[in-house]
């Protein structure tokens, strides 16, 4: 994990390497399936959190979300199957990068 402090006045930014290697299609779909689904979790309960004592919330934002994680979900599956076809491993390389909004 790389993190650079800066001084009071610019921001601090932080880089997390969640995953980085080569992986056979079995292990990188469990991998690319456990990301996507973790943040479909977390927009399923930000919708839910709206949604407590106000039924007519506004979740625009968090239905297409998870409604764009879970066509990338099926992307990603498609693209699994085809690679597992071929016998060869899956290269992945996924960075966090964490910055203070202004």
């Amino acid at each position: 994990m790389k993190t650079t402090t800066l001084s009071r006045a610019n921001k601090i930014e932080q880089k997390v390497q969640l995953v980085d290697g080569c992986f056979t299609v079995s292990e990188a779909a469990d991998v690319i399936n456990a990301l996507i689904n973790e943040k479909i979790n977390f927009h399923k309960l930000q919708r839910l959190s709206m949604c407590e004592g106000l039924a007519t919330a506004d979740t625009l934002y968090p239905d297409g979300r998870i409604a764009e994680l879970e066509q990338e979900k099926k992307i990603a599956q498609a693209f699994l199957a085809e690679v597992r076809k071929t016998g060869a491993k899956i290269k992945m390389n996924g960075t966090l990068e964490i910055s203070i909004a202004q």
